[in-house]
């Protein structure tokens, strides 16, 4: 009976509470996975209202803004306002360049020289200079625009046409004595040094041409700043006048409200 006892199978301890941890780490695991969602998800519902204002509002500035014509435009006194900053925004400067012109120019300066103190007068010396020259002439944003409207055309008179500097292609420089020799030397040089100037004052000159290549430009310029500003802006028509075009008799003079 004592063997029997003696050779019973010990018993299995009893098991360890610490056995769990894995078990307890997952749950603490999916409890934080929950949490988190469920945050995300209370803030999302949180800014919906305000979210949903912001596109509300963009939408009905959006649909106001297309709305607007161009009598209210007049009537507000920001229809020039409006011109600027659409300029503005498109050239991202204040100046609208519309035109262009690029010729070949001549460039001639007479001298004459005297020797023996200045009693003698020399032969005069004539040289000439040719060369490709760009001109680029721009109305200034910022100057008075003044705009005019008369049943459903808008004259627009625009402030004064202005030109940069001329670009001058140096490397195409082309010079010739066209009379006399004495001191010729002295003379071209002298026009190589005034060449610049010379093109700036030509520049000046050409701007009757620049009105007539440009006005195209101008037109297009304003009938799409009508287009984009304004919901009955393509309903009017556009005519251009730089300073010195006659104004027509039955169109008052306009006054700038803003």
């Amino acid at each position: 009976m004592a063997d029997e006892i003696e050779q019973r199978p010990p018993s299995q301890p009893a098991p360890s509470h610490q056995m769990n941890w894995p078990k307890a780490t997952l749950w603490m695991v999916v409890i934080l996975v929950i949490s988190f969602n469920s945050m995300i998800m209370l803030k999302s519902c949180l800014n919906a209202p305000a979210n949903l204002a912001d596109k509300t509002a963009n939408a009905i500035g959006k649909a106001g803004h297309a709305l607007a014509t161009v009598a209210a435009a007049f009537n507000r006194g920001t229809i020039t306002t409006t011109l600027v900053g659409y300029g503005t925004t498109i050239s991202n400067h204040q100046y609208l360049q519309f035109a262009t012109i690029s010729q070949r120019e001549k460039f001639e300066r007479a001298q004459q020289s005297t020797t023996a103190f200045g009693y003698v007068p020399l032969p005069e010396v004539v040289v000439v200079a040719e060369a490709p020259v760009t001109y680029t002439y721009y109305l200034d944003l910022n100057e008075k625009w003044e705009l005019v409207r008369k049943d459903n055309i808008i004259h627009v008179f625009t402030p004064p046409i202005r030109a940069n500097k001329p670009a001058v292609d140096v490397s195409a420089i082309s010079y010739e004595v066209k009379k006399g020799y004495f001191k010729s030397d002295e003379a071209l040089e002298n026009l190589k040094r005034s060449v610049t100037s010379l093109a700036t004052l030509r520049a000046k000159e050409n701007i009757q041409l620049a009105r007539q290549t440009g006005r195209d430009e101008v037109t297009k310029f304003v009938e799409n700043w009508l287009a984009r500003s304004f919901a009955d802006g393509t309903n009017f028509y556009v005519k251009i006048y730089f300073p010195g075009e006659k104004r027509p008799e039955e169109i008052e003079v306009a006054r700038p409200r803003d």
